[in-house]
């Protein structure tokens, strides 16, 4: 879905999901994920906002850099 030639092309793509309910994947290392679903709420020029809509804790915002995107430590999947 998103364009992973440079940092320039992720945040233009992300840039233009701004509302949009996603599932993330992020990758923690040693085979270990963490699945979360939200809503890209804000798009600043190193990092991405999350707002998360499910879980105990819905008021919680998650922040990822551009490079997080480009290097598949996050998984960005848009919901229907």
């Amino acid at each position: 879905m998103f364009d992973r030639s440079d940092v320039f092309h992720v945040r233009n793509d992300i840039s233009k999901i701004i509302g949009s309910k996603v599932k993330l994947e992020t990758n923690k290392g040693r085979q270990k994920s963490i699945i979360s679903r939200g809503t890209v709420t804000n798009v600043y020029p190193s990092i991405f906002t999350v707002q998360l809509s499910e879980g105990p804790d819905t008021s919680r915002k998650l922040s990822f850099s551009y490079t997080d995107v480009l290097t598949n430590t996050v998984e960005i999947t848009l919901c229907d």
